[in-house]
Order: structure tokens, then sequence, then C-alpha cells
């Protein structure tokens, strides 16, 4: 496990010199849990060839230690130094500098900066991300686990859907059965939508009860290791209306398209292209979702993100999701999605629960 973590900081190390910099701050939480193993918060990693340190304080000190693989650990007393000033600390031959502005506050980077004035600071993202879009075999192990427990919970749930309960009551059974079957939490905050609110892509759980003939849109996911699932499943509860079975074969074929075109070299603007073409034809232009995926890992929606304008050719190891969309104000909507790894031959599924317009 500790070659795992060494070996992702020395090819950081190479793309924070190939970008001219003699060290970066990593702020990001699961960009410093990719690099060292830590999973803990209040945390900032300083990433040099002459040795990194991981700034944390007295809450996640233990924590730290024993988790972090590659990096010195420095419990900094937060009432008697600045974050700058523990920055300052390491970074005595190092003048140019770089830090993930996208995870830190302008408020406190600009007190961070005062310490700092000494060296030349320069705003760099995506680095690491770009090193996390491929995934190894650890990394996509703990990714089909996540996945297993969510399709498994799912089956379970199902069971307990009828007439008159809420989406908020069979929420909460999705997640218990996922932490109950090893879940370290939830992917995100899990989304189960009825009726005519199933057209929300990411609507909130409520009060709303489950009546015949209702469409039912869930999208929810597990954690291992940090690793994240994500799969949405859309059924109709009841007999379905010609016009439900529409909707959910112009989704079903859409997404059917891009599995039979995808590999790696594919550019996500031809994938997205797929699915956008098939939803036309069904005549869903106005209503379908805008953007057909994303990468997902340590963080829910990470590069490479499947739409419009990323220019990016599929590489073997990313894992990403295919879930395109209908969505229907005041009459309801459905979303097929699935989590898959582009492999030498194609692709591989990662999330394997049944789809069907009727459970």
């Amino acid at each position: 496990m500790n070659a795992m973590y060494l070996e992702r900081q020395a090819q950081a190390l190479t793309k924070i010199h190939s970008a001219g910099l003699e060290a970066q701050l990593i702020l990001g939480y699961e960009n410093i849990r990719y690099l060292t193993g830590y999973s803990g918060n209040a945390a900032y990693l300083i990433l040099k060839p002459s040795g990194n340190v991981l700034i944390t304080d007295y809450r996640y000190f233990e924590r730290a230690k024993t988790e972090t693989h590659g990096a010195e650990i420095y419990e900094r007393d937060r009432e008697a130094q600045t974050l700058g000033a523990a920055i300052a600390m390491f970074l005595v031959d190092e003048t140019k500098v770089g830090f993930e502005s996208a995870f830190i506050s302008v408020a406190i980077w600009h007190d961070v900066a005062k310490d700092l004035s000494h060296l030349t600071l320069t705003a760099k993202n995506g680095l690491i991300e770009s090193l996390r879009a491929v995934k190894s075999s650890w990394e996509l192990a703990s990714m089909r686990k996540a996945a297993a427990i969510a399709d498994e919970a799912l089956a379970e749930t199902l069971k307990h859907m009828d007439t008159g309960c809420t989406e908020h009551e069979i929420a909460t059974e999705l997640d218990y059965r996922m932490k109950r079957l090893g879940s370290d939490g939830v992917s995100f905050d899990t989304i189960m939508l009825f009726g005519a609110r199933s057209a929300l892509p990411h609507g909130k759980p409520g009060n709303t009860t489950l009546n015949e003939g209702d469409f039912v849109l869930i999208d929810f996911g597990a954690v291992i290791n940090g690793y994240r699932s994500d799969m949405t499943r859309s059924y109709v509860f009841g007999e379905p209306s010609e016009k439900q079975k529409h909707i959910f074969s112009a989704v079903e074929e859409a997404q059917q398209g891009c599995f039979d075109i995808l590999r790696s070299g594919l550019d996500c603007k031809t994938l997205n292209a797929t699915s956008e073409n098939v939803l036309k034809k069904f005549g869903y232009e106005s209503y379908m979702g805008k953007g057909l995926g994303h990468g997902v890992g340590l963080f829910l929606h990470e590069f490479p993100f499947i739409n419009r304008t990323t220019d990016h050719q599929l590489e073997v190891g990313n894992v990403i999701t295919i879930e395109p969309g209908v969505y229907l104000p005041d009459f309801g909507g459905v979303r097929l999605e699935d989590d898959v790894v582009i492999t030498e031959h194609g692709f591989e599924f990662i999330t394997h629960a049944p789809k069907s317009i009727r459970w």
C-alpha cells in the first residue's frame, strides 16, 4: 500500500516540475487522500522533491499518523500559529509554488498569502485530477465493491415500495441498507422521486406518496475506501402508459447507443452527441439533460466530463457514468445511469442492477 502512494507522489512531482513549479500546495481533500491515504479534514499537503509535509491540528493528528504514507506530519497549534506561517516553515528552499485555488476560499487564501509573500505563487488546478482519471486495479476493486453493495441494497429496498410510502421513507431505507451491507456512507444525498417530481433531475426526497402509475426515479451510490458508485434506475409503479413507455424507450435506446460505440480513443463530445441524437429522434430535444455523464472515483463528479465541450479522448482506466435523461415538467422523468470502466477491448460494467420499466 505504501508503494502505491509513493508512486502517485512521484507522478505528481513530475507533473509539478513540468509545470515549472518547485512545489505544490494540495488543498483538495480528495487529492490529499489520493496522494497519501489520509482520509480526514483540516489538512494541507505540501508536495516537494525534498520531502512532503501534511499539516493538520490536534483533532486529526493521531489519525493522520496512522493513515498517511510518504509525508511528514506536522501538528499546527491553530491558536498560536497561522496557517500561512506553518506552510512557510516547510518552503525554505523553494520559490515557485503552485496552489489549488479551486479548494480554498478567497478570504482564507488572502490571509495565507500574507505569510508567503516571499514566494512566487501560482494558481494551478487539475494536476492531481489528471492522475486520478485513470484508475488502478485497487481503485477499481473498491468501486466494484461499492457498486455491488448498491445493487444489493436496491434489490432489497424495492421489495418495500408500495402504495402510500413516501420518497423520504424509501430513500432512508435505501441508505440504511447500503450502510448495513458495508458502505462507508452514501456517495451523495440519495435522490428518490415519485410521479411528476421525477422530472426534477436532482430533486430532494420529500413527503410525496407513491401512487399507481407513478414514475419512480432513484439516483444513489455506496462508498468503499472513499471510492463511490453512482447509479440511477427509473421505473413505473404499476402498469405504464404509452407515453411513459415512449420516454423510457428513448432513454434506454440513447444509453445503448453509447454502449455500442464505447471504447478507448472515443472523444467525449462524440459520445455525448450519440445520446443527444437518439433523444432528438424521439422528439425530446427540449427535455433532455445537458451532458451525458462524468468521471467518478474519490469525488462524485470528476474528470473526464461527457458533454458538448470536453475535448478528451477516453483512456483505458477511465471510469465514467453514462446517464441520458428526459425530464417533462408536470409529468415525470426517466434517467438510466451506469458506471463503466474503459478497457483495452471496450468497456466493462461496474453497476449491474437490472433495468426495466417495471421492477
